[in-house]
């Protein structure tokens, strides 16, 4: 929770913000990529007060991991996330004039966030950002040739990797080949046995 106190509610006061906060839990792309929970996330915050709230533009920095979507390998990615929310004082419509009764317009309300007794949560805001910024499928690098199909091996470490292509349609027929070949070889040995017994005699 961030503290608004200071600025009170005078139009076109600043307060400038520098803070490193932990990444709460499930922080990017499940399962792909996104900041490990309790890692360091640095902001920088511009904090203005205007008629209906306080303005909060921003910047998220934090290290982001994950693993390499054709290869599998891990990786990592330095990551900046802009962003920029209106937190709205509770008692003050979407001009900023003071409400009597706070809550009538719910449907109007869902869409806004608010301050409540001068704070502010950023979590859900920099959730968001940090989802819209990073990669939805993340490579080690922009090349990477990924794994081959046929045994899984990193194509990367052996670039020359490669088999045999073998068209099923023809490998039985290659299978029947073989033993061809092979009884013709038996046979052929059968005979040349022959040849050599009659010499012999």
């Amino acid at each position: 929770m961030f503290d608004t106190h200071e600025l009170g509610r005078r139009p076109g006061a600043l307060q400038r913000l520098t803070r490193t906060v932990d990444a709460p839990k499930d922080f990017g792309l499940q399962e792909v990529i996104g900041v490990p929970e309790g890692a360091p996330v640095e902001l920088e915050l511009r904090l203005e007060s205007v008629m209906e709230g306080v303005l909060v533009t921003g910047t998220a920095r934090a290290r982001a991991e994950g693993e390499c979507v054709r290869c599998l390998e891990p990786l990592e990615l330095e990551l900046e996330a802009d962003f920029q929310e209106m937190f709205s004082y509770p008692d003050a419509d979407d001009r900023g004039r003071v409400i009597a009764e706070p809550g009538d317009d719910a449907e109007d309300d869902e869409d806004r966030l608010f301050l409540e007794d001068g704070l502010f949560d950023l979590e859900p805001v920099l959730r968001d950002a940090v989802v819209l910024t990073l990669p939805m499928q993340p490579v080690c690098q922009e090349d990477c040739p990924g794994l081959c199909s046929q045994c899984g091996a990193r194509l990367a470490d052996d670039p020359d990797h490669h088999h045999d292509a073998v068209d099923i349609r023809w490998a039985a027929l290659q299978g029947l080949a073989e033993t061809i070949q092979d009884g013709e070889k038996d046979e052929m040995s059968g005979a040349e046995a022959g040849v050599d017994e009659k010499q012999e005699k």
